[in-house]
């Protein structure tokens, strides 16, 4: 949650993990292994929407679409990123033989349990839905005053949510040299902060239901975060007599509240100074990019290097911006890497036949760049992470990356399969791709970790990694049992558009020149549009062509048409027809799949036996308390 709002990986690392890293030491963790849970959970805060670390407002500017399609693109691959962290950890434990600690209270039965979570679920959604669709009435009613009107409800619930905390008893700092020897109950913890979630809505909400710009937001929320400093403890006294530090009198509570915005615009100064430098020099950068032409010779680095190798020219960008992204805050970061990498990727890969939405190549060179923050020598928040831990920072680098692997590894499957970023999905293909790519990259995490029900062999390592790679791109192997396109020459070009369906998608590849007049090839996407036979579509396209024998060229393209937004221009020459072909749904691959996944259990539990589990090491300072 940290990670959300700061900005920083490696403020996330020295904020929160000057208590989780000694908890995790104290439960049995080494001093490098808690440091790289720190670094690896911190670094994801920067991934995860809605703020993500503020880069998420700027990519609304640069690829151009709304906020609220940026954090739906993002939410499922830092989601299920965040499930597999948990994942890793729980191995990791499963691995040392480390015990839990003691529940803090008894729960109820199964069934009672799942009547409250799925009350809960409904009450959440009836209220969500309430809120939405009833406060239409507020500006209309309301007209200019309405901000005022919303000040006062949200005023109300903030009164209400303190007045649940105040019922509850002081939280006490614990001491982070103490033994941990049992948990605290969740409900009064939960109940003693609720209010503090406030700005959160507040921001939330003017984002993605009032649509209010960035910037706007931002104000508002710390506005009303400014309000909750000033005035809780004083409300705190006339509710329980007493704030939480102990303070009895109103006066004494308002100037703690002072004291506490004083000391927070502090802090929020210090954080800003490194990010505002770094910032602006990341616009020299994007300016010196603009006016030289570096980012031309960084694509033609890449594609002498891999050779017009798909994979090649993704690696190499993806190392790229591991450089690019040494040691700058997030902002900075994503200015970099996106001014200067993901142009290469746009380009070498229409080029080589891959065609992307520009959303996701932005999110594959950020990715990258915020794992810089990790990988040794420079690791900023390994570092970090290391001075509070008292390990190793190069060792806790090292292993703050394996833990990044599932990081590092999505990346390249939302490029390949776009499913990840919930584009052109509906709601029940989303819920379900969000399902199986969690269910996936927990298999890649025990893969990668040697660990499943039990340790695993090498042979159960490399399926698992199979498995996980078919769940989370089922059409690769698919591909190549079914094409799923026609290759046609390009006389067919006017027959293959008049055969295809509506809405299906249609590739040419094309021979031209670019902006500075050298040949280039690149693969153009057309999405195939309403028409009668293959002359209205083409039409509809706003493409004309000229055919001499079995040679195509492009007469004309009208102006702002989707011809020309696929790239598409008079006097090039059609090289090929891509046509859809008729194949089976690629998700027939999850049977073998399933199969094997049940062959690796059968075969773990076979071998680990009846009650079996992780072997507790001698000598490893392992906690059971």
């Amino acid at each position: 949650m940290t990670g959300l709002i700061s900005g920083s990986s490696i403020a996330n690392v020295v904020t929160t993990g000057t208590f989780t890293i000694p908890l995790m030491k104290k439960v049995g963790f080494s001093s490098e292994k808690a440091g790289a849970v720190e670094v690896a959970s911190s670094v994801n805060g920067q991934i995860m929407p809605p703020v993500m670390g503020a880069a998420a407002f700027l990519m609304v500017e640069y690829v151009g679409i709304p906020y609220f399609d940026v954090v739906k693109h993002a939410f499922v691959p830092a989601t299920i990123s965040y499930i597999a962290l948990v994942y890793i950890v729980h191995l990791e434990a499963m691995k040392a033989g480390m015990k839990g600690l003691p529940r803090a209270y008894v729960p109820g039965p199964l069934m009672r349990r799942l009547v409250g979570f799925v009350f809960g679920v409904v009450v959440i959604c009836a209220l969500a839905i309430m809120v939405k669709y009833t406060m239409g009435w507020i500006r209309p009613t309301f007209g200019n005053n309405a901000p005022y009107a919303v000040f006062a409800m949200l005023t109300a619930v903030y009164i209400g949510l303190l007045y649940v905390a105040s019922r509850e008893e002081p939280l006490e700092l614990d001491d982070p040299n103490a033994p941990v020897t049992q948990l605290p109950l969740p409900g009064p913890t939960v109940r003693s902060g609720l209010h503090f979630l406030l700005p959160v809505v507040v921001l939330v909400w003017a984002l993605m239901v009032d649509r209010l710009s960035p910037g706007l937001s931002a104000f508002w929320a710390t506005a009303f975060m400014i309000f909750i400093l000033l005035t809780q403890r004083p409300l705190m006294v006339m509710m329980r007599g007493a704030d939480r530090t102990g303070n009895g009198k109103i006066g004494a509570a308002l100037q703690s509240g002072f004291s506490d915005l004083i000391d927070g615009m502090i802090s929020g100064a210090r954080n800003m100074i490194g990010i505002g430098i770094a910032t602006a020099t990341a616009g020299i950068i994007v300016g010196a990019v603009s006016q030289t032409g570096v980012g031309s010779a960084l694509a033609d680095v890449v594609e002498v290097l891999s050779g017009g190798n798909l994979l090649a020219i993704l690696f190499l960008t993806a190392i790229l911006s591991l450089i690019l992204g040494m040691g700058l805050p997030t902002t900075a970061n994503y200015i970099v890497v996106s001014a200067l990498l993901a142009p290469v990727i746009v380009t070498l890969g229409q080029q080589n036949g891959l065609i992307v939405p520009l959303i996701a190549v932005h999110l594959f060179v950020f990715y990258f760049g915020i794992m810089a923050d990790v990988t040794p020598p420079v690791g900023l928040a390994s570092f970090a992470a290391a001075a509070v831990s008292g390990g190793d920072p190069i060792r806790t680098g090292a292993v703050a990356f394996f833990y990044s692997l599932r990081t590092a590894a999505l990346p390249f499957l939302f490029i390949f399969n776009t499913d990840l970023l919930l584009i052109n999905v509906d709601w029940i293909h989303g819920i379900f791709v969000f399902i199986t790519a969690t269910l996936a990259m927990l298999l890649f995490a025990a893969a990668t970790q040697g660990w499943f029900l039990t340790r695993n062999r090498i042979w159960e390592s490399a399926l698992l990694l199979v498995i996980a790679f078919a769940i989370f791109r089922p059409g690769f192997f698919m591909d190549y049992i079914y094409p799923p396109y026609e290759d046609l020459p390009p006389a067919q070009f006017e027959e293959a558009l008049g055969n295809a369906d509506p809405g299906a998608p249609l590739r040419l590849r094309i021979a031209g020149l670019n902006e500075v007049g050298d040949p280039i090839e690149f693969t153009a996407l057309l999405e195939v549009p309403e028409g009668a036979d293959g002359a209205e579509k083409m039409q509809a396209l706003g493409i004309e062509t000229v055919q001499n024998g079995d040679e195509v060229v492009i007469d004309n393209v009208a102006f702002d048409s989707p011809a020309q937004e696929a790239g598409l221009d008079w006097d090039q020459q059609v090289l090929l027809v891509r046509a859809p072909a008729p194949a089976p749904s690629k998700y027939w691959i999850y049977i073998p799949v399933a199969l094997a996944l049940a062959l690796v259990i059968w075969m773990q539990k076979m071998r680990a036996g009846p009650g079996a589990g992780a072997i507790r090491r001698e000598g490893e300072g392992v906690s059971h308390a």
